[in-house]
């Protein structure tokens, strides 16, 4: 279980869960020192400083391993061929039911979201279990259909996540551009009101400090969209964002995932932000 990402089921344990909330703040990794971000209403900016020796990135580096990080890639390879399974309604956290998951965009040549996702995903999970994160997928392969929504946000609640990435690509009209980072808003509890903000701020930084535009269709300039309608996000307990990484549409951005480099380009951005957030 430890270290591999590959189950979605078993929950960390009351001992991991005090380790982990009695941790002291982390430093942040080079790759982010000395930056700032500002974030969605509510989360102030936070300032990271860069270990300052290689005893002290080996520090940081156990010290992560009291954490826990689900990375829920999203759609699935067979969701196209099971309509019925996947168009079946589930609740959405707010009252209301809402589609049980979807097939995804794709690029005009074709590539899925679905198996885009799900290499980003497994490349996230390698660079922070580099780090000593214990990761989990909510789906550990591209070959099956779902999980719901609903299922996939039991999954980082049943673990007791710090931290809950959905990655995901967009399909927007081709002159769109750019990621944007989605939290639950209004929030419906104390997760989405206090840290998903602050993740949500420091994934915007992380994935800004890796070179990627922020969206210039959606969202705020700053990258953010707060959004009510996301089932995944609004029945998260734990702290839970969306990432939409660019738009499968666009021809660059198309490009860029369609190719190794550019899938490795797009996973150092989203573990860079999650590293920023579970360094602290």
């Amino acid at each position: 279980m430890l270290l591999t990402g590959c189950s979605a089921a078993e929950p960390a344990s009351d001992g991991e869960v005090g380790d982990r909330r009695a941790a002291t703040q982390r430093s942040a990794s080079a790759d982010s020192a000395g930056s700032t971000s500002a974030g969605p209403a509510g989360s102030a900016p936070r300032r990271s400083t860069a270990a300052g020796s290689e005893r002290e990135a080996e520090r940081e580096a156990t010290e992560q391993e009291d954490f826990v990080v689900v990375l829920d890639p999203g759609h699935n390879g067979r969701n196209a061929a099971n309509l019925d399974r996947i168009e079946r309604k589930v609740p959405n956290g707010r009252g209301e039911r809402k589609q049980c998951n979807s097939t995804g965009t794709s690029t005009d040549d074709g590539y899925p979201e679905h198996a885009f996702n799900f290499a980003v995903a497994e490349q996230v999970r390698t660079k922070l279990t580099d780090r000593g994160v214990r990761v989990v997928l909510t789906r550990t392969d591209d070959d099956g259909v779902g999980p719901c929504v609903d299922e996939r946000a039991a999954i980082g609640n049943r673990n007791d996540a710090d931290a809950v990435v959905s990655i995901h690509a967009d399909g927007s009209s081709a002159d769109a551009s750019g990621f944007h980072v989605i939290y639950s808003d209004p929030p419906l509890n104390d997760a989405q009101r206090a840290a998903a903000p602050v993740l949500a701020r420091d994934m915007v930084a992380g994935m800004s400090a890796a070179g990627l535009p922020t969206s210039n269709y959606i969202a705020s300039s700053e990258g953010f969209d707060g959004r009510a309608d996301l089932a995944g996000l609004n029945l998260s307990t734990v702290p839970a964002v969306l990432v939409e990484c660019g738009n499968m549409r666009n021809a660059a951005e198309a490009a860029a995932m369609s190719t190794g480099e550019g899938r490795r380009r797009y996973a150092d951005a989203i573990a860079r932000g999650v590293l920023r957030y579970l360094d602290g």
